[in-house]
């Protein structure tokens, strides 16, 4: 029996291009949300407003899954590119609209790419401004950004993450706490953990080892995700636990990195993108078995 002040999520892309059948795997798997990201091969950011509410809203209201968080690409650009952010602040309004109609509060974002071989600290003010502008957005809509501390960006690392929300300084803008992504950029995620714990308000279920950065089954790597969890679950969180496995190859892979996305998931494991999903699902509810086990013995 999963806590009851959380639910889990996933990026549901990951089993299939085709949205039906992410439909169909979410719940066969008895799970109520999905994060939205890839819909029939496209990203939610191209999608309009009335596309979402002719196509996908009835798909979803038919199967009964609700959706935890909109997968944007807001913030993937480089942080110099103008008009890419011009672009993005209408893409993340009509984002923000979508979320509106889906009955969801969260988008998640990053801070923008720093270029190669830059130091990211000299783009701080440049970054927070342009976060600021986000921002703004999202509370016209009382929508809340979440930032997803991933790799090649300025938020990469706790420290750059900490003082980003420190100086946007609002409710609209949160933290994601990613375990695999801060493995992978040499963080200790326990220090992570202890420093942004205040300021998360979701949780991405990813898990990797530093040996080849690949990512691995939740709870086999060195993101600490069994420990930590137990913290998170006995600190009072309520909110979602979201499924990102990256276990297998898929579809919208090669949007989400910036270079060399077949270093992270050197093969299959034998997997298809719904047995992929199935064994993190199943991984989380034993890692989360496991807490209220040791609940009930103390």
């Amino acid at each position: 029996m999963v806590n009851k002040n959380i639910s889990i999520s996933g990026f549901s892309d990951e089993i299939s291009a085709e949205f039906d059948q992410q439909l169909e795997v979410v719940s066969k798997l008895g799970m109520q949300y999905l994060s939205l990201r890839g819909i029939d091969g496209r990203n939610i950011g191209d999608f309009t407003l009335e596309e979402i509410r002719s196509n996908v809203l009835p798909r979803l209201e038919q199967s009964g899954i609700r959706v935890s968080s909109i997968g944007s690409p807001i913030g993937k650009i480089f942080v110099k590119d103008e008009g890419a952010f011009i672009k993005q602040k209408e893409m993340l309004h009509r984002l923000c609209q979508i979320s509106n109609l889906l009955q969801c509060k969260y988008i998640r974002i990053f801070s923008f790419y720093i270029p190669k071989g830059d130091d990211p600290d000299q783009y701080r003010d440049e970054v927070i401004e342009k976060i600021k502008e986000f921002t703004t957005i999202a509370e016209q809509y009382d929508v809340i950004l979440l930032h997803e501390n991933e790799k090649d960006i300025y938020g990469d690392i706790a420290r750059r993450c900490s003082e980003m929300l420190n100086a946007v300084n609002s409710k609209y803008f949160k933290a994601i706490f990613d375990f695999a992504n801060f493995v992978q950029c040499g963080e200790d995620t326990q220090a992570c953990y202890d420093l942004l714990k205040d300021e998360i308000a979701y949780i991405h279920i990813k898990d990797a080892v530093t040996s080849d950065n690949q990512n691995v089954v939740c709870g086999t790597g060195e993101g600490q995700i069994p420990s930590i969890l137990s913290q998170v679950i006995h600190s009072g969180y309520t909110g979602f636990l979201t499924l990102e496995p990256h276990l297998v190859q898929f579809d919208s892979l090669k949007d989400l990195e910036l270079e060399n996305a077949e270093e992270i998931i050197k093969d299959n494991k034998g997997l298809n993108g719904a047995e992929g999903y199935k064994l993190q699902y199943e991984a989380l509810l034993q890692i989360l078995e496991h807490i209220e086990s040791e609940e009930k013995v103390i």
